[in-house]
């Protein structure tokens, strides 16, 4: 490869990981930002706000042409908006009973459990036993447990899976970036009459209304551009592994940012929740899967 070739992909490389981190410190720190209005709007609040500026930020980003979407593009339209609504909402009601470490860890497993599944390899029942640990560990079972904050965390997982599926389905369906940035138009109309309810029951102060926009735009807007950004400098499979950072990442804010504090158990937790995850990255990127 000649000289000039290998500066230009370095460059690229090297570009693509510092989007990545961006992209990943970015959605962590909203997300926290968005934490500190939970005691005056609530997370259902927080999300409301947080799903406008998104759906405001992906059609200006995406323009969709939805005056031409046939029925067959509109219905995974609609669930991949059900799901962004119901993702969210989870995930911050669960980072407001469990914690963001905890909680951005135990939604992890969405996407482990998409990349286990597409190996199809004995390797990954191992990843599977692993990550399975991981969340024993972590949620360390016990009569005080929140058991509700854990579900409300499985359940953004859920939501996760079920999103990388249905965008596959919205992606072969409508070009570019149409789908994705209707599916978020479409979920913050959703959130229209329930944000009302909630900001008219619950008035928001100006500190509360900038903490769940900056979540609006740091963990939905710049992580949806710089991915974009990113996928186009690193292979997959790269993108993949450094995804893995996530839960990590969301421990160390939440700890600097909120005063969350983890034990030594939980590091390990996450540990073997992150392992398992690199682990089935490279084998589905081994098997073309």
């Amino acid at each position: 490869m000649d000289t000039p070739i290998r500066q230009r992909t370095a460059t690229a490389r090297a570009s693509g990981v510092a989007l990545m981190l961006t992209s990943s410190l970015s959605s962590q720190t909203g997300a926290a930002l968005g934490s500190l209005a939970f005691g005056v709007i609530g997370p259902v609040g927080v999300v409301a706000v947080r799903q406008w500026v998104a759906g405001v930020v992906l059609l200006a980003v995406g323009r969709p042409r939805l005056r031409s979407f046939t029925r067959q593009q509109w219905w995974p339209v609609l669930g991949l908006a059900a799901v962004f609504a119901t993702m969210n909402v989870s995930l911050y009601a669960a980072i407001d009973r469990i914690g963001l470490g905890l909680a951005v860890t135990l939604e992890f497993l969405g996407p482990l459990t998409v990349a286990v599944a597409g190996a199809r390899r004995h390797v990954t029942l191992g990843c599977a036993a692993l990550a399975a640990a991981g969340v024993v560990v972590l949620t360390r079972p016990q009569p005080s447990s929140d058991h509700l904050g854990i579900a409300l965390g499985l359940l953004a997982a859920l939501c996760w899976a079920t999103y990388i599926l249905l965008n596959r389905t919205v992606g072969r369906r409508l070009p570019g970036l149409e789908g994705s940035a209707a599916a978020g138009a479409v979920s913050g109309l959703g959130y229209v009459p329930v944000g009302i309810g909630v900001l008219v029951a619950h008035p928001p102060t100006p500190a509360a209304l900038a903490c769940a926009a900056a979540a609006g735009l740091l963990s939905s807007a710049v992580p949806f551009l710089a991915d974009l950004l990113a996928l186009r400098r690193v292979p997959a499979h790269v993108f993949g592994l450094f995804m893995s950072v996530s839960p990590v990442f969301a421990a160390g804010i939440g700890a600097l940012a909120l005063g969350e504090v983890l034990a030594a158990l939980d590091w390990l937790g996450i540990a073997l929740v992150v392992t398992a995850n690199t682990v089935a990255v490279l084998v589905a990127a081994r098997t073309g899967r």
